[in-house]
């Protein structure tokens, strides 16, 4: 525990010139102030670098480009790979763990030690891996790295330890279960085919035993060829040649006949008694054209053949529709006696497997189900129903049903709120599911006891929002919203109007949600936000809609006398707190050019709706075209319940929004906010048009004398009433500012110098769009966006950092969605050199000449000091700026209910002005004893409930005021901001800067959050370069720097986000949640919160096979595979073939040792039990057997003492 102490005097100096001094004092500028009251500050942290570790805790979601299935019948545990390496395996709902191969290499097949604890997979790299499924975080313990051959096949019989490996050049391999090491039993492509054959059979495409006897081992070649192969007298028992190619092989569970699914869509059924010629050949979906000849069909991929004791044997397959049929879904056949179900699919079917009832392969199997593993779902089909009816999947697969475009996590949240939202969501559930439990089942899992409620929130490209319980590592949907029903759909074919509708017009760009309150507020793509209140109630409502002209003129002004009459923003929005209510665009909106103008871009609903329960809109807030410039798209967000107030910013400025009166109290330039404490004094000049800018973006320095340089663009001055707008007309094109927010709407294509856009093979890819060009581009989903950035040694992985934010904040993209996908990006060597991550790398006088275009990046509301002179606390508006500038905006509230709906709230933009290096990211503010100040909220309450007389429904408001620990009241607070590059304290109200650190030179932070871990709370950021990093609070002391996750794509970027308890969440794959830690409580405790995987379960014994079954069914349990495949019969396979790895243990292995021997003690508990229980029953027997030993002793020594003396005749 370190104790920091910080005498401070307050001194502030500032020139009467209006400069400023160093940015880390953080005074406002041009207006010198006395100094304070000198004042001590004790801060006791509690935390240390040892409360923080990084791992990485669970995954949820669908298993992203899955490649194999695997299913333990025993366990029944459920195993599926993918392209990337990675293995999911699957249990009762809590049972889901993720296993990622080193190589990274794709999963070709997958292969359960059944009941044993383990897995093998086989991979793309030719690599065999064994897994160690008996501790709660698998580990690879053997390798097996295949040098000459490529894997195609395994099969591994049940209860053996000899496994099969079929390879690209026919050969088949068997491995040691055990050892992982090579047998010298090899089965040569060449002897196992005719020598009198003349080509190559082609890779192993099938192996397995037959049912009727162990030492026969199937191989099926991918030209059509089938060989049976007799292992102990290693000859073939007989060879087919078939003509059309093999897909897969399925056994008949007596062992007698087999059935192959071919390459023509064809089935056949073979019998052992005749090889020449198949006994049965169907072609399940060819019928008989005119001409007699039967339709050509697509290939059979699988198939399988089960038998069942109280019906007709099923014949399960994928595949083998007609060609002529086009567009038609994938399917799943199954085949029932002489009924034919199909089953269409929505994605093509990757893989399918049915689970039976028994795990021999010679008894009757009795399917129960099938698992059909899609390209982005996971479907199980109840078989023993008639209608095939599907079970309810339990987890979370439906992550991806829409592109997540954004996340949102919140820990700790009330406790009353899962269950209100599941009951409100558990009635749009759909039905039709089998009533059946849902058979994957296995594993063990139980609620950690340091569980708290959680919820996550996921935004997608439709306008859909669905609420996650994420409580105790596990996922579950409670709610889903669809924000696109407050619009009216759009009409296709309403002339130009057309040509505005993309595809994902709805696409939640950032959510901002109040659980105490449970206010809801949307932003979406559109430059749309959407406020809704949570209600039990239905109701009818009517949508109240606003529009706000945030929106610089267009490019034409160039006199001050020409714009005089053309104010840039709304006066009636700018200045009056009147409603200012618009309908949506009619033919009289646009000028008689037919250039939009002063209309949003979709329409709301403008009748009485009826709303079920749960989150209901209220108020509906839309940007509004200007002059045939669509608005830009919302950059910043915050809503407070007990103000009343919403707020929200672009690249052209601020609004402020009284959701209660529904009006517009503030809207607003960012340049206006300043007022005469503009830090940079940008000066008027004539306008240019057409200016070109070559270079990239630079930074802010502290050099004071390139700031006292720096000149803006000519602001326009507009004479409104009372107030002097300055307004920049002549701006960048795709430059327009460092955030990368925006495109300018005043610039125009550029039409000289040289192309300052990618050039790709259809010109360039991001143009200016014109009055005719989409308001906006297809949703940017996070989740689909793969986005290879190149990557340097030196610095955070230089790629154009302007590109990266472009697409992290929003701007004119294309969209990388595989809906939509589009080319992917090719920045020229020059465009990547000049425009790295690090935002600059000079100090030039013309970067805020390039760059007055300043986006306001992050908004808060919370009480604080607007001034210096302030003694009290009051409501503010914290503004930051992508030039690394923090705003004060007060305001003042009335307290009274009645006066509050009926009263204006003021608001007096001419606050405080703070400086910091880069684009500011996050607020937060702490008393003077270093604990988190929470905003303040308005308690829940429903509208729609009934009245009642006796309680009137009031506002109830909670406030947290910064002097409500101290005895002393408005002692002050400290204000911590976080940018790109740097983070700083200040003390409020004196504005001095208290600490300052710099967090990163060469990358900068993407997403930044002041969080509570451990009893305490901290900043935590994660940065470009993949740094996830945590500073003390308010000292800034570094306590954690982990290279975690090098920043390959977007996605990441722009679903990363911290929440309370030490946790995080990013998008992993386009269909997939990672969730991670930082705490090492968590960490410590991670192992009792995960599921257990393997569970001791006795293997359920063959059934008796009769007399006559065992006389005539062959020597099948006297095959000894040891005997053929052992070192001692068949030698030592070639050294060059394969080469064993030993399992990486090492760190791993000793985090999961633990529960490993959790397991393994359970188990060894269990067989300690029996044994016990069967020695006391021994030890009762001997007992038992002892007195009877005994009574018979003492019976006889009675009866020779009573006849010693007797005669023989006396008997």
């Amino acid at each position: 525990m370190k104790k920091f102490r910080k005498v401070l005097d307050g001194l502030t100096t500032s020139s009467p010139g209006g400069t400023i001094g160093s940015p880390s004092c953080g005074s406002a500028a041009g207006t010198p102030t006395a100094a304070p009251t000198p004042k001590e500050i004790d801060v006791q942290e509690t935390l240390v670098s040892e409360n923080f570790q990084l791992c990485k805790t669970v995954r949820h979601g669908f298993p992203y480009q899955p490649t194999a299935l695997a299913f333990d019948p025993v366990q029944k545990i459920l195993a599926i790979g993918s392209r990337s390496g990675g293995v999911r395996i699957l249990g009762r709902p809590g049972v889901d763990c993720y296993c990622q191969h080193e190589s990274g290499a794709a999963v070709l097949q997958l292969q359960f030690l059944i009941n044993e604890g383990a897995l093998v997979t086989a991979c793309a790299d030719d690599t065999l891996h064994l897994w160690n499924l008996r501790q709660r975080r698998p580990a690879v313990l053997h390798s097996l790295k295949f040098n000459r051959e490529r894997i195609t096949f395994c099969h591994l019989p049940f209860q053996s330890k000899w496994l099969y490996v079929g390879t690209e050049r026919g050969n088949t391999h068997i491995v040691n279960i055990e050892s992982f090491i090579l047998s010298g039993y090899v089965i040569m492509w060449n002897k196992a085919i005719e020598l009198s054959t003349k080509t190559h059979p082609g890779p192993v495409v099938h192996l397995s035993d037959s049912p009727k006897d162990e030492g026969k081992l199937l191989i099926g070649f991918e030209s059509g060829t089938i060989v049976q192969w007799d292992l102990r007298a290693k000859k073939a028992d007989f060879r087919i040649y078939y003509d059309e190619a093999i897909h897969s092989v399925s056994w008949h569970h007596e062992g007698k006949q087999f059935m192959c699914s071919h390459s023509d869509g064809s089935l056949t059924l073979w019998n052992l008694r005749n090889t020449t010629r198949p006994f049965q050949v169907t072609f399940p979906h060819g019928k008989i054209q005119k001409d007699g000849r039967k339709e050509s069909c697509k290939p059979i991929l699988k198939v399988e053949y089960k038998t069942s004791r109280s019906s007709e044997p099923f014949v399960i397959f994928s595949g083998g529709l007609s060609y002529d049929k086009a567009g038609r879904r994938p399917t799943l056949t199954i085949m029932h006696g002489k009924a034919i179900t199909v089953l269409e699919m929505d994605y093509p079917i990757v893989e399918f497997m049915v689970l039976c009832e028994t795990p021999y392969n010679n008894e009757v199997q009795e399917p129960y189900a099938v698992v059909v593993l899609l390209e982005k779902d996971l479907i199980v089909v109840d078989l023993t129903q008639s209608n095939f009816p599907v079970f309810e999947n339990p987890y979370p697969m439906d992550i991806h049903e829409s592109p997540v475009t954004c996340t949102a996590y919140f820990a700790d949240c009330p406790p009353d709120i899962i269950p209100i939202l599941y009951s409100i969501g558990a009635k749009h559930k759909k039905t039709g599911y089998s009533q059946k439990e849902w058979p994957i089942s296995g594993g063990t899992w139980t609620l950690g006891s340091h569980t708290y409620p959680e919820i996550i929130i996921t935004g997608h490209a439709d306008g859909s929002i669905k609420f996650w319980d994420a409580s105790a590592i596990t996922l579950q949907m409670l709610y889903k919203l669809k924000t696109s029903k407050v619009f009216e759909k759009p009409k296709p074919g309403e002339g130009r109007a057309a040509e505005l509708v993309e595809e994902d017009p709805f696409a939640v760009q950032m959510v901002s949600w109040c659980p105490q309150s449970r206010i809801f507020c949307v932003v979406g793509i559109s430059a749309h936000i959407i406020l809704y209140r949570f209600s039990k109630y239905d109701a009818n409502t009517q949508i109240v809609s606003l529009e706000v002209r945030l929106q610089c003129e267009s490019e034409d002004v160039i006199s001050p006398s020409e714009n005089e009459n053309n104010p840039c923003f709304s006066e009636q929005g700018s200045h009056s707190p009147q409603p200012h209510h618009q309908h949506p665009a009619s033919p009289g909106n646009r000028t008689p050019e037919g250039i939009k103008d002063s209309i949003p871009c979709l329409k709301v609903k403008d009748r009485v709706v009826r709303v079920p329960p749960g989150y209901q809109s209220e108020l509906v807030i839309q940007l509004l075209w200007v002059d045939g410039e669509p608005p830009q798209q919302i950059t910043s967000l915050d809503i407070n319940s007990a103000y009343g107030l919403l707020a929200f910013g672009n690249c052209n400025g601020v609004a402020v929004v009284d959701y209660l009166q529904k009006t517009i109290l503030l809207c607003m330039s960012t340049l206006d906010l300043y007022g005469a404490a503009d830090p940079y004094q940008r000066l008027t000049r004539s306008p240019r048009r057409n200016r070109q800018s070559t270079s990239g973006l630079t930074e802010l320095t502290d050099n004071q004398q390139s700031i006292d340089m720096e000149r803006s663009k000519s602001p326009t001055s507009v004479k409104g009433p009372g107030r002097k707008l300055s307004l920049p007309t002549d701006l960048k094109t795709d430059l327009d500012h460092v955030n990368g927010h925006c495109t300018s709407p005043t610039s125009q294509p550029c039409s000289a110098g040289k192309p300052r856009v990618p050039m790709g093979p259809e010109g360039p890819r991001l143009t200016r769009r014109g009055p005719g060009r989409p308001p906006f581009r297809k949703a940017q989903s996070a989740a689909c966006m793969e986005i290879s950035l190149p990557v340097s040694h030196t610095e955070v992985g230089h790629a154009s950092r302007r590109a990266m934010l472009q697409q992290l904040h929003g701007v004119t993209m294309y969209s990388h969605d595989e809906h939509h996908t589009t080319a992917s990006y090719c920045w020229s060597e020059r465009e990547s050199r000049e425009n790295s991550f690090s935002r600059s790398r000079s100090s030039s006088v013309s970067s805020i000449d390039r760059d007055t275009k300043e986006a306001v990046t992050t908004l808060q509301f919370g009480e604080s000091y607007g001034r210096k002179s302030d003694a009290l606390p009051t409501p503010c508006l914290w503004v930051g700026t992508s030039l690394g500038v923090v705003l004060l905006i007060p305001m003042s509230i009335p307290t009274d209910q009645e006066e509050r709906m009926e009263e204006p709230v003021t608001i007096g933009p001419s606050g405080a002005v703070l400086m910091l290096k880069g684009s500011v990211l996050r607020f937060a503010f702490l008393d003077l004893v270093g604990a988190l100040i929470q905003s303040p909220y308005e308690v829940w309450r429903d509208l729609n409930a009934p009245e009642d007389p006796d309680r009137p429904r009031r506002r109830k408001l909670v406030h947290f005021s910064p002097s409500s620990s101290q005895d002393a009241c408005g002692d002050g607070h400290l204000a911590v901001v976080c940018s790109e590059r740097q983070a700083k304290v200040f003390l409020m109200p004196s504005q001095s800067c208290l600490f300052v650190h710099n967090i990163t030179e060469s990358s900068f932070v993407l997403r930044a959050d002041v969080v509570s871990v451990c009893n305490s709370v901290c900043l935590a950021c994660f940065c470009a370069n993949g740094h996830v990093m945590t500073l003390s609070l308010p000292s800034l002391r570094p306590l954690m720097d982990v290279n975690y996750l090098p920043l390959t794509d977007m996605r990441i970027a722009r679903t990363f986000c911290f929440t309370n308890g030490g946790q995080a969440l990013y998008l992993s794959s386009p269909t997939e949640i990672q969730r991670i830690t930082y705490s090492q409580e968590m960490c410590d405790n991670l192992q009792e919160m995960l599921g257990e995987l393997f569970t001791p379960i006795e293997t359920p014994e063959a059934q008796n096979r009769g007399f006559l079954k065992g006389f005539f069914g062959g020597n099948a349990h006297t095959f000894d595979r040891e005997e053929l495949f052992g070192e001692a019969a068949a030698g030592k396979a070639s050294r060059s073939l394969a080469q064993h790895i030993p399992g990486q243990g090492g760190v791993e292995g000793m985090k999961v040792a633990a529960s490993g021997a959790v397991g393994e003690l359970a188990r060894a508990r269990i067989a300690l039990d029996e044994r016990g229980q069967r020695l006391g029953e021994l030890e009762e027997r001997t007992a038992l057997m002892m007195t009877s030993a005994e009574t018979f002793s003492k019976h006889a020594h009675e009866l020779m003492l009573k006849c010693k003396d007797k005669k023989w005749y006396q008997f």
